[in-house]
């Protein structure tokens, strides 16, 4: 995941995530102006531009809402995602503010391939959780695995949910997505690169114990 916490684009801060180039960078800030007759300029009521330090690529904020680029509140994907899997949760990402549905059901995509990822079929979402659980699966994950799985159904189907209006409900998903990511991909990974150097000697002598 980001070394640093995610912070959304907001109104005259001084640093947050580049809607741009999604760095963590400092914003300096103007506000707008426009020429006129022979070299006069007036100030543009409400129009400011914030400048992003890392990639020099400016936005556009009509009051206190940035208007370009399009930006998005949710949080960047888990690094140790397969990259297939972070171009699904960024296309789901980029869409949240104009379709929840739409950014619900890529999530639940992104899961689906996620079980694939973790040796399940990748078929059924159902049936896959339902094997993870049987391996020992954290009950907290498999709850953020269900989440993701009903709420990602009820977008594109008929049913007692309605997500059109509800952009909070799908910027929460994403982060359930990072936390079933992390649980399931980068904590073992850590933990198999940090046991993988220890001494050999003592690897030996714990398989020993354990298999006594």
């Amino acid at each position: 995941m980001s070394e640093t916490p995610f912070t959304p684009p907001e109104f005259r801060k001084s640093a947050f995530h580049c809607p741009t180039c999604n760095a963590y960078a400092n914003h300096l800030w103007s506000d707008g102006y426009a020429k006129y007759g022979s070299g006069g300029f007036s100030g543009l009521a409400g129009i400011s531009f914030s400048w992003c330090s890392h990639c020099h690529n400016e936005g556009i904020w009509v009051g206190e809402c940035l208007v370009y680029p399009e930006s998005s509140q949710a949080p960047l994907p888990n690094t140790d995602l397969p990259d297939e899997i972070k171009a699904d949760y960024m296309e789901a990402s980029s869409i949240i503010g104009r379709s929840p549905r739409g950014s619900a059901a890529l999530l639940r995509l992104c899961i689906q391939k996620l079980c694939g990822h973790l040796g399940e079929s990748g078929k059924n979402i159902n049936k896959d959780i339902s094997e993870l659980v049987k391996k020992g699966l954290n009950p907290k994950i498999q709850k953020s695995l269900d989440i993701v799985r009903v709420i990602g159904n009820e977008a594109v189907h008929p049913g007692v949910m309605d997500l059109k209006d509800k952009p909070e409900t799908a910027i929460h998903l994403c982060h359930l997505v990072n936390i079933i990511a992390d649980a399931m991909i980068t904590q073992p990974k850590m933990i198999d690169s940090l046991y993988d150097e220890l001494p050999e000697q003592k690897k030996e002598q714990i398989t020993g114990r354990d298999g006594r």
